[in-house]
């Protein structure tokens, strides 16, 4: 029976059932490699019965669903898949049109752009045999290859591919093809081209919204809010997806008035045009409107949440961040925190050192399974460490399966933070010794150990060790140099450190030599680094403090008074100190002098009563009873 899949040609009852076996398994729940081996069963099967080159339908099906679940695989996974159906495909009867396009689409959808373009000009070069005719692409082929060359605008090794796929669809004949003329404007607007994005645009007989807002995009996108706004305003039709995809853009550039704007005239907001503009208000600092919003929102989904939630950590708002987690927790009929929520809320734990509501997230991500991902862990490696619970930081770090040179860096930083400067030094040879490249946080964080353990011979040697690593020497490694050879009283050479620093120093490296000069209380070195830090940060008070104590010490009292005027006039005043007591899984911030808190009354008059016992007794013993007393009547008032 003949069965070459064609037009008019009948198929045999295997080939039949084949082809709806093959429809239906990309759509099945079972694991990845499950579906795999029912595939390979299928090609098996067609093989033995000599169907699967004569039926051209059911061998791009074949192909087609390796690669539809290569999609969905992991990358090892993904790779193995599409290099099978690689292999299948270069066994194809013929150059057929869709058959070729199918496994560019099949490249494209896997993120293999610069694949797909490589099999198109192998496709045109090089016919599977001599008697078969070149390649001639179809309506279908070149709005994939545009979509992959727009993917690859950002490489310049890439920019003649645009231009060059242009002529092809002249050549072809697809210039007044809807679909190939809108992926040639939207590959252009990426481009930056709109020059060449214009053109095309303006002489498409039949213009479609995605060509209309490819090109309102491209103008958002070079930064032409108003030339952006007029066009997509003289859209004749405009749909969410469209209004959302010109919000996003102005998010990115942080023109939110402009992406307010949008908002504010779309009818139709759904979920994403919401969080988009949270999102932007976050990343410019403005937490108020984006809580104001997120408060409006008439539907939430978890996305949302990990948006905000992480807008508040980022902008410094530890408290609000834990609060809104809180929220999550507490409403049943929302979806439970994943690991993205995690991730976001645990930075706001380690600012406020609220060890026991991390160790609960620990534990909720062990129950979920979500303690194996890589970013979770670090995050908790982090958060443990910055809450000085080294101990627990180092079991998360080992219970790693898989690590990281940012889950490395954490560990490494975490022991510098706290002190630990021979441990850190250790875990840094770990990491060498077990194949994995350091890069410049990880640097940053041995010369931090070395600095704040005084291993000046160790930092020193480190440093001049980078170039060997391949790490190049950025302002912060100069900077942790400085700090160390400042610490360590070896002023001169920190000094000429900093003059041999390629991008010259900035105001935090000029700082820090200074706060050593007055330490060590050398006035004359002082007093330069002071003239070269008042020249790059102005306004640091802190700068001025130094050196009005400096001077104090050298009993300079015209130059103290000199210092003091400058911090007056610069609006300078001390900063009240600020501690954390967590009690109850909620955590209470004290400022010196503050009566926020509603039993403030109470614990100010413990205090005055054990400052008391203080003064009559020894001051170790003192500070025993008070740091005891306070913890229990803390824990009793609330």
């Amino acid at each position: 029976m003949a069965s070459g899949g064609g037009i008019g040609e009948l198929w045999s009852p295997e080939e039949r059932h084949c082809f709806y076996l093959l429809q239906r398994i990309p759509s099945l729940p079972e694991a990845t490699a499950a579906t795999a081996s029912s595939l390979l069963e299928i090609q098996a099967f067609l093989l033995r019965r000599g169907n699967l080159h004569a039926n051209l339908s059911l061998f791009t099906r074949l192909i087609s669903a390796f690669s539809d679940l290569a999609t969905a695989a992991s990358p090892v996974v993904a790779a193995a898949l599409l290099r099978h159906s690689r292999l299948l495909f270069d066994c194809r009867p013929s150059q057929d049109a869709f058959l070729c396009s199918s496994f560019i689409r099949a490249l494209v959808r896997n993120r293999l752009f610069r694949e797909s373009i490589f099999l198109y000009r192998d496709l045109l070069r090089h016919p599977p045999s001599p008697v078969e005719p070149p390649f001639s692409p179809d309506g279908y082929t070149f709005p994939l290859l545009l979509k992959a060359c727009a993917a690859l605008s950002g490489d310049p090794s890439e920019h003649r591919v645009g231009p060059q796929l242009h002529s092809h669809v002249i050549k072809m004949g697809f210039c007044g093809h809807a679909f190939s003329a809108t992926g040639l404007v939207d590959m252009y607007a990426k481009s930056s081209d709109m020059t060449s994005a214009s053109k095309v645009f303006d002489d498409m007989p039949l213009k479609s919204l995605a060509s209309w807002t490819s090109m309102a995009i491209g103008y958002a996108r070079g930064g032409e809010a108003g030339a952006a706004l007029e066009l997509f305003q003289s859209m004749p039709e405009k749909d969410t997806a469209a209004f959302n995809a010109m919000i996003d853009v102005f998010v990115k550039k942080g023109q939110m008035a402009s992406a307010r704007r949008l908002f504010d005239e779309m009818s139709d907001r759904n979920v994403v045009s919401w969080t988009s503009l949270i999102s932007g208000y976050c990343k410019v600092g403005d937490m108020e409107a984006a809580s104001v919003l997120f408060d409006a929102m008439p539907e939430k989904n978890l996305y949302s949440w990990n948006v905000v939630i992480g807008g508040h950590c980022h902008n410094r708002q530890p408290h609000q961040a834990l609060e809104l987690f809180r929220e999550l927790q507490s409403t049943c009929c929302l979806p439970q925190p994943d690991n993205v929520t995690l991730v976001s809320v645990l930075p706001a734990v380690a600012d406020l050192g609220a060890i026991d509501l991390g160790r609960w997230i620990h534990s909720y991500a062990r129950r979920k399974g979500l303690d194996q991902v890589i970013t979770v862990s670090i995050a908790l490696v982090d958060m443990y460490a910055k809450c000085g619970d080294v101990c627990e930081a180092r079991r998360v770090f080992d219970a790693m399966p898989i690590k990281d040179t940012a889950a490395w860096n954490a560990m490494i930083n975490g022991l510098a933070v706290n002190g630990r400067a021979k441990a850190a030094l250790a875990v840094f040879t770990e990491m060498r010794r077990a194949g994995v490249c350091p890069n410049e946080v990880t640097m940053i964080g041995v010369l931090s150990a070395c600095s704040h353990g005084g291993l000046v011979e160790e930092g020193r040697r480190w440093f001049n060790e980078m170039e060997a690593l391949h790490v190049e020497r950025r302002v912060e490694h100069y900077g942790c140099m400085v700090d160390l050879l400042g610490r360590s009283g070896r002023l001169g050479e920190a000094e000429k450190l900093l003059e041999e620093m390629p991008c010259g120093p900035n105001g935090i490296v000029l700082s820090s030599l200074l706060f050593a000069c007055g330490r060590h209380g050398d006035m004359e070195r002082a007093e330069r680094a002071m003239r070269r830090a008042s020249a790059v940060e102005p306004g640091n008070v802190r700068n001025y403090v130094v050196m009005r104590n400096l001077y104090a010490r050298k009993k300079k009292w015209r130059d103290v008074e000199r210092m003091q005027e400058a911090v007056r006039d610069r609006g300078g005043k001390r900063e009240a100190g600020c501690s954390v007591v967590e009690v109850g899984n909620r955590a209470w911030e004290f400022v010196s002098g503050d009566t926020v808190h509603p039993e403030s009354r109470s614990i100010y008059e413990l205090l005055d009563e054990l400052l008391q016992q203080i003064k009559g007794g020894g001051e170790e013993e003192g500070r025993l009873i008070l740091a005891s007393e306070v913890q229990s009547t803390f824990v009793a008032v609330n």
